[in-house]
């Protein structure tokens, strides 16, 4: 979870491909490889880049220790390969898109360049860090878009994927939520931690009105009452309105109530005017049970007076979309540039050390991005990945380059943000994409171009390749 000893933290093939190199003389050959995703999860129309501070952290303190070294033998790794492994660090230079950008298919929005062992080595750490997070950080904002300005919660670690669940707290606080459950992502994070009670609190007391007294009692000033472990609108909200009564008697105010089954848009009407009609305006209402952003969505749309989302399973798990298909491809070996070709197009690969521009519209949103040659300055046109004929001139639009370079040597050359400064770059990011990106239903797709010089080295190659077969 800690990524305390990240360097066995991989899979079987890295490490059979690093000895085949080292035995073969390549592991002192530079190379760069590309961290992109091909297909945008949920539907959607953006993905939220997620895991960068993680990985570097982890990249930063890569070392094999003894007894993983002791197990790497008994495995039949050769003792010359465990010899190197005994003092490999991670002594490449990083190039990235910062965390909580908004990116798109196909972008290589981390470039790795180091010794062919190191950089091919961390792939698996780097997908799974970046991957995971990135998913349920693009879920997180798409719920924070359907609740608007109402408080949206992180419910789900008791439904995640194992210790995910810490990632998943993290990621969902930059994505856009207000706070989570998970008090260890919590404290490890600096996030807020919030929550309520369980149906368990009020089963364990001889009656309901007993339980909510007992709870406000430990917690006058931020009690948030559940009231639908018996029934809603004959025991539950009633009983939260005696004892909001006796709590402003004592100076108090209840913070809330929760319903977490049944009718939401129903109930959360009923109870809203039950509340009022006894004065309690200021009490707020929470929901949970199984939500996402289609469901806050139909709950807004039906003019449902919710105030608070708590979201547990379809946040988490990413669900609808389990995986994001981030993949991690060599683009250049020594001084030569290299690619991946497949009969499907868009599976073949960019070849060389690139970069991206982000050129922007008169008004400062985003109008499409451009992939270039590393060495390339301002280009006139981008052309479509695979449709070359289709092309945009963006020579009179002004830009800013995405990647800036994080660690450089194995040495960290970036101040790592806290999660909470990415969440606030990732809004400001969000804001300056157009709406129609963002819609759940039928976005529209985001302009990603490749210069003129890249297009015509990757058909080139791909042209002498196949006359090579």
């Amino acid at each position: 979870m800690n990524f305390n000893r990240p360097a066995t933290y991989t899979d079987y093939y890295e490490l059979t491909m690093a000895q085949g190199y080292f035995n073969s003389g390549l592991h002192e050959r530079t190379a760069i490889f590309d961290y992109f995703f091909r297909e945008i999860p949920f539907d959607g129309g953006y993905v939220i880049y997620t895991g960068l501070n993680e990985l570097l952290e982890t990249l930063n303190g890569l070392r094999f220790r003894d007894d993983e070294l002791a197990f790497l033998k008994k495995e039949g790794f050769d003792s010359d390969f465990i010899d190197y492994l005994a003092t490999f660090q991670f002594k490449g230079t990083i190039h990235s898109a910062r965390e909580g950008e908004v990116i798109f298919p196909r972008e290589p929005v981390l470039r790795i360049e180091g010794g062919l062992i190191e950089a091919q080595i961390i792939e698996t750490l780097v997908l799974n860090i970046l991957n995971f997070q990135s998913l349920i950080a693009t879920k997180a904002s798409r719920i924070r878009y359907a609740a608007g300005d109402r408080i949206a919660l992180d419910f789900g670690l008791r439904r995640a994927q194992g210790l995910g669940g810490v990632h998943a707290s993290r990621a969902s606080i930059i994505g856009g939520l207000d706070g989570t459950s998970n008090v260890f992502a919590a404290f490890k994070y600096d996030l807020p931690a919030d929550g309520t009670m369980a149906h368990s609190w009020v089963q364990s007391f001889n009656d309901e009105l007993s339980a909510f007294r007992a709870f406000t009692n430990e917690f006058p000033d931020k009690s948030v009452l559940l009231v639908d472990t018996y029934d809603t609108l004959q025991s539950g909200v009633p009983n939260a309105i005696t004892v909001a009564k006796e709590l402003e008697e004592k100076g108090y105010r209840l913070k809330g109530i929760r319903l977490d089954s049944g009718d939401l848009a129903y109930f959360a009407r009923q109870a809203r005017n039950m509340l009022d009609e006894a004065g309690l305006e200021y009490v707020k209402i929470a929901a949970s049970n199984q939500l996402d952003e289609y469901i806050i969505s139909s709950l807004i749309s039906q003019k449902a007076p919710i105030d608070v989302f708590g979201i547990g399973t379809r946040l988490v798990t990413g669900q609808d979309s389990p995986a994001l298909d981030g993949v991690y491809k060599l683009s250049k070996i020594g001084d030569e540039p290299t690619l991946k070709i497949s009969e499907n197009v868009e599976k073949i690969t960019l070849p060389g050390k690139k970069k991206i521009y982000r050129y922007l519209n008169p008004d400062g949103s985003f109008y499409g991005d451009a992939i270039l040659m590393d060495d390339e300055e301002q280009v006139q046109l981008i052309h479509h990945p695979f449709y070359s004929t289709q092309k945009s001139s963006v020579a009179d639009l002004e830009y800013e380059p995405l990647l800036i370079e994080v660690m450089k040597n194995g040495n960290l050359t970036y101040n790592l943000p806290t999660v909470r400064e990415i969440a606030k770059y990732s809004k400001k990011r969000l804001e300056r994409m157009n709406d129609e990106h963002k819609r759940f239903n039928n976005p529209h797709i985001y302009k990603v171009g490749i210069s003129t010089r890249l297009l015509k080295m990757r058909d080139t190659m791909v042209h002498e390749i196949k006359e090579q077969i």
